[in-house]
């Protein structure tokens, strides 16, 4: 994969160990979003969202701590995240956007077990996208819908 997404709040990840994904919560800053235009759902996730920082704090059974009958309930505290994107600092909490190949270490494990399965990121075309957008390719996607204003133009007849 040539270009990586950056993680956003709702990513949903997963543990090696564990049997269930759930979704990743953004605690450490609240003003750097992405692909969000009201700026209200999309935080960026750093590599300081570290502790408990999902939204049920739970990946299932986890594998690492067996007990007799099945396992015990996974509890995730994420120690460190690894693979960030470190050209880019943001001031307010000193941390460095996650990538979809960022890995997550946990406490239990204490390896990088925990992946990102899904960056979270949905498209939210503008209408500079639409603008922007190749006519030919439109029409082909939706060819029965306009969603472009034309103007007529008129070449004026010399008599």
């Amino acid at each position: 994969m040539s270009r990586k997404h950056l993680v956003c709040q709702g990513a949903t990840c997963e543990c090696q160990f564990g049997n269930m994904p759930d979704k990743l919560k953004v605690l450490t800053q609240q003003k750097h979003y992405i692909n969000d235009k009201d700026a209200s759902k999309k935080l960026v996730a750093t590599h300081v969202d570290i502790g408990m920082t999902f939204e049920k704090n739970t990946f299932g059974q986890c594998k690492l701590q067996p007990i007799p009958g099945g396992f015990k309930p996974c509890q995730p505290i994420l120690q460190q995240w690894t693979g960030q994107y470190e050209k880019v600092k943001y001031e307010i909490n000193g941390g460095n956007p996650l990538l979809e190949d960022s890995k997550g270490i946990c406490v239990i494990s204490g390896s990088p077990c925990i992946k990102v399965i899904n960056h979270g990121q949905t498209a939210e075309p503008t209408q500079q996208n639409l603008n922007n957008a190749d006519d030919e390719v439109l029409a082909e996607f939706m060819p029965f819908v306009t969603l472009k204003n034309k103007t007529k133009k008129y070449i004026p007849i010399n008599q």
